[in-house]
């Protein structure tokens, strides 16, 4: 378990590091109908690390929520082999960070799996996320 929780402290570092280091990186997702969609709770962040699209959505959000996620997938197998996790691991980490930033009226997977609606409280996260 401690184990565990190191190598979940060493990503999330990581993770956070990648996002001060490379901008770009995370700069796909500052495109205009993402952020609407975002600010329409029409996406949300999963737990897994991943978009998730809420409801019945028109196509072309599912394709920008398919087209966020190849993003991201290339994104966690590069820094999750460069940092010897596995991707679920990474992706899992990535998905606790990303929740614990999501603003209020946002939506989030909660750990039960239903989408959640940001309050101005922090966010419902998975026990298995690293402290923060």
């Amino acid at each position: 378990m401690m184990k565990r929780t190191k190598l979940m402290l060493t990503i999330a570092g990581g993770a956070i590091g990648l996002a001060l280091a490379n901008p770009a990186a995370a700069m796909f997702q500052r495109d205009p109908a993402y952020e609407q969609a975002r600010a329409n709770g029409q996406v949300g962040e999963r737990m897994d690390g991943f978009l998730g699209v809420v409801g019945n959505q028109p196509q072309a959000i599912v394709d920008l929520v398919s087209d966020i996620n190849i993003r991201r997938r290339a994104n966690y197998t590069e820094r999750a082999r460069s940092q010897n996790a596995t991707i679920d691991a990474y992706a899992l980490t990535q998905g606790c960070l990303l929740i614990a930033r999501t603003q209020p009226g946002e939506k989030y997977q909660a750990p039960d799996g239903s989408w959640k609606t940001r309050t101005s409280a922090p966010p419902e996260r998975d026990s298995r996320c690293p402290p923060m």
